[in-house]
């Protein structure tokens, strides 16, 4: 089978996600090959990469240059089922996989610089021309959508596409995202920030900070007495590291940056909090409490398949008073915590990556079966 993507592998929770699929669907004896790119996967995973050379930014430049070239490697590369990630090839494939719906979603900060507005709004015009483009029936025999949320999305903007969707949640790792899995790594990072053994940990991991509620996660820290956060994503550090400084919680305010190393950060915490507007299936709550967090977080797109309230998190709004009442119960109510914490790991072991594999192997066996028919008699 063939996998067409921007990207494979690469920091970033769809980016996981698409490597992931790949190296589970090559163990099961599937022959997979990458069309992206960039491909980072394990070495001697049998995945065979081909590269498509070109710009990854700004995107309204990358976008339709992968257009056109990704589309004439898959002419000379695919070979048997392809899924194509998003509306980014032309011509008929067999899958489109939905991470995103472009026809929704949020709208672009108002703290944005004017050439960073101007780009995003042309960026999502272009985005939501070419879903319009390949969003049709013609354009694939299934959509397959990372949530369920996220299918509803695909079905009230193109209602002629509604028997051809389908759900597959996102899978997480829950053998890496575990607890204690790297005690001493988690406590030397603690020390290393200056943050003591015993101070309640909030983790906030993502980018795009506007949309999912930082600056309302560093007003409720300072409306507690105890908390710290440790911050992973990239953004504007410093209008941030401002806003923490201004409420006087700057030296509990820890930027940490991109890393690959997410899984040391939950690891380092005792929370998870994400006041989010918009998501499709936010991997990083379902990583968060596969390493028994309590989660935090807006009810979104796959947080509410997730977080039954008061029972494993919160449901959350953007108020950071009432974000601080959370953390404050949970800092004062330490059993509390930890209940939720096991109850969050117990939820997400319902959405593991072999289940995710396994989902899709079957959607692809079964759009394979009509061709194998006529053979079959």
């Amino acid at each position: 089978m063939t996998i067409v993507a921007h990207d494979v592998g690469s920091v970033g929770g769809m980016e996981r996600v698409l490597a992931e699929l790949a190296v589970g669907l090559q163990a099961r004896g599937h022959e997979v090959t990458v069309i992206a790119r960039k491909c980072v996967l394990p070495a001697g995973c049998g995945v065979t990469f081909h590269r498509v050379r070109g710009p990854s930014r700004p995107l309204i430049v990358a976008h339709p240059w992968f257009m056109l070239f990704g589309t004439l490697a898959l002419r000379r590369r695919r070979r048997g089922v392809v899924q194509a990630t998003g509306a980014i090839v032309l011509g008929h494939v067999d899958v489109i996989a939905v991470h995103y719906c472009h026809q929704v979603g949020p709208v672009n900060p108002s703290s944005a610089s004017l050439p960073f507005k101007l780009h995003a709004i042309a960026a999502r015009r272009l985005k939501r021309a070419t879903e319009r483009m390949c969003y049709r029936p013609q354009g694939a025999d299934a959509f397959v959508c990372v949530s369920e949320g996220v299918a509803e999305e695909v079905r009230a903007y193109f209602p002629a596409l509604a028997g051809r969707v389908h759900t597959i949640y996102n899978g997480v790792d829950t053998d890496v995202f575990a607890p204690g899995v790297r005690e001493r790594d988690a406590r030397e990072l603690r020390a290393q920030l200056g943050i003591g053994a015993q101070a309640p940990v909030a983790a906030f991991v993502g980018s795009e900070w506007a949309r999912k509620g930082l600056a309302e996660v560093i007003s409720a820290l300072a409306l507690t007495s105890d908390w710290e956060l440790l911050i992973a994503g990239s953004g504007e550090r410093e209008r941030y590291q401002e806003l923490a400084d201004s409420l006087g919680v700057g030296a509990r305010v820890h930027f940490l940056g991109v890393t690959s190393d997410v899984q040391l950060v939950y690891q380092a915490a005792d929370a998870f909090v994400l006041p989010t507007s918009y998501e499709t299936f936010s991997l990083v709550s379902f990583e968060a409490a596969a390493s028994g967090l309590p989660v935090l977080a807006t009810s979104v797109n796959g947080v509410r398949e997730l977080i039954e309230d008061g029972r494993n998190g919160f449901l959350i709004g953007r108020d950071p008073q009432e974000i601080a009442a959370r953390l404050a119960q949970l800092a004062a109510e330490p059993a509390l915590r930890a209940a939720m914490g096991r109850a969050a790991r117990e939820s997400a072991l319902r959405f593991s990556w072999e289940q995710m594999v396994l989902r899709h192997a079957e959607l692809y066996a079964r759009l394979r079966a009509p061709a194998a028919a006529p053979a079959d008699r």
